[in-house]
């Protein structure tokens, strides 16, 4: 079984903005981590989201650690603010045109992580200058400004060499997290998982229409999980990552408890509609699909009862309703 790894921070960029207390609630109880909190001002990035004031009132919904990703051209400017609303971590953009390693020292100073994000186009040497005053580095895998863009994968390739900005430090300084932001989804977990992520930003695809939001951050942490432990040498995943296999076709109730199970278990598992169930006359049931890079693992833990689910539903009289209503076939 892979151990637990990989960290979810649920950005409320996407959920209802009229709402954000009950759909920050709505998150952490689903599993996120912590929240990602997204303060833009329209200068830095052309758009415009909330400030301290409402992450201050927000900071009452639990008591998870909260992530505030400033794309703001002043950060200096607001920072004591930021302190005082109840943000864990502040990460502001090593992009910003005034000096950083004051801000830095004060958000360290107040007790709380300090951070730099890195846009797609900056490489990684811009931080070298900070790399004692930092805890976390922001890998953006989209540019920032605007929710539910496409994860860049050239820009996954710093998440690796990040790393090495935590290293050689000194030994009185606490160990870094690389967070990763952008694009991230079932298809592109498994990838930050291989390049060694500790923590991936999930926002749009949470508030999608009828997500079930606990179960979607079952799954990226799963595959996260799965990329870090089937990574092959500098970070590349043994399997491709968005290839999907199917462990097991069973009719409705059988296939419903057998994915039940799995999924309890933390594997990956998507049940799709099957047309028909092999070996089971006309009866409908479940196509169970895992990804291909846990499928050993998969058949270690849950091969036994696969085959038992199987055996069950060859003992099962098969019925054809060319026979008549019942009739055997």
């Amino acid at each position: 079984m892979v151990a637990r790894r990989t960290l979810v921070s649920a950005s409320i960029l996407d959920a209802d903005l009229a709402d954000l207390a009950r759909d920050s609630r709505r998150a952490l109880r689903a599993g996120s981590d912590r929240l990602h909190l997204d303060v833009m001002d329209g200068h830095f990035v052309p758009n415009i989201t909330f400030g301290p004031t409402v992450i201050k009132r927000l900071r009452r919904v639990g008591k998870q650690p909260f992530d505030a990703h400033l794309m703001i051209s002043e950060p200096g400017r607001y920072m004591d603010q930021f302190i005082d609303a109840g943000c864990d971590s502040i990460t502001f953009h090593v992009e910003v045109d005034e000096p950083i390693e004051p801000t830095l020292r004060k958000i360290r100073k107040a007790g709380r992580q300090a951070g730099l994000a890195v846009k797609p186009a900056t490489p990684l040497s811009a931080l070298e200058p900070y790399r004692e005053l930092i805890d976390i580095v922001m890998v953006m895998t989209v540019e920032p400004g605007f929710g539910g863009q496409s994860f860049m994968t050239d820009a996954a390739g710093k998440i690796l060499p990040a790393h090495d900005l935590f290293r050689g430090r000194a030994p009185e300084l606490p160990g870094g997290q690389v967070h990763v932001d952008g694009g991230v989804n079932r298809k592109s977990a498994e990838l930050c998982g291989a390049f060694a992520a500790e923590v991936l930003v999930v926002g749009s695809t949470l508030w999608k229409k009828d997500v079930d939001i606990a179960r979607e951050i079952r799954l990226i942490k799963a595959l996260a999980d799965e990329g870090y432990e089937n990574r092959a040498g500098m970070g590349k995943v043994a399997i491709p990552h968005d290839q999907w296999v199917t462990f097991a076709t069973l009719p409705g109730p059988v296939g419903k408890r057998l994915l039940d199970s799995m999924e309890a278990a933390g594997i990956p598992v998507i049940g799709l509609r099957a047309a028909r169930v092999p070996g089971s006359g006309s009866r409908r049931g479940y196509e169970l699909l895992i990804p291909a890079s846990c499928e050993t693992s998969a058949i270690e833990r849950f091969g036994r009862a696969r085959e038992q689910a199987l055996a069950e539903v060859r003992r099962e009289p098969s019925v054809d309703p060319r026979a008549g209503r019942g009739g055997p076939a």
